[in-house]
């Protein structure tokens, strides 16, 4: 057996249409087709080749909060600029012990996203 990359995180939603907005408008993710299920969802362009994939459900989110999910930018002063602007409340940037900037904000939900700069 081979793994060759991450094809996509799931993660359950209590607010659909807040979460899409957030997940359009804040982290700026495109999003993508996604198949007709019998469930509510919606599925964004993280990478070339990952995916978000947004799941409709009543329960709260229950992720410990030292688990995350991370995305890379190119300028770490850009993305502060804009969550700024936007008054979105995050934890950030620090550098981590090996050099790279990284910042935390929550969604909707509290699930914890990390902001990672890793060329700069």
């Amino acid at each position: 057996m081979e793994i060759n990359q991450l094809n996509h995180t799931a993660i359950h939603v209590s607010n659909l249409d807040r979460s899409v907005a957030f997940y359009q408008d804040v982290l700026k993710l495109r999003q993508i087709l996604r198949p007709n299920f019998d469930f509510d969802g919606a599925w964004f362009q993280t990478g070339p080749d990952q995916e978000l994939h947004l799941i409709q459900s009543p329960t709260t989110n229950t992720t410990p909060p030292d688990r995350h999910t991370a995305y890379r930018v190119p300028d770490m002063s850009a993305a502060q600029a804009h969550l700024n602007a936007l008054d979105v409340a995050y934890m950030g940037p620090k550098h981590r012990p090996d050099g790279p900037l990284q910042l935390y904000l929550c969604d909707p939900d509290g699930h914890v996203i990390e902001l990672t700069e890793l060329d700069g």
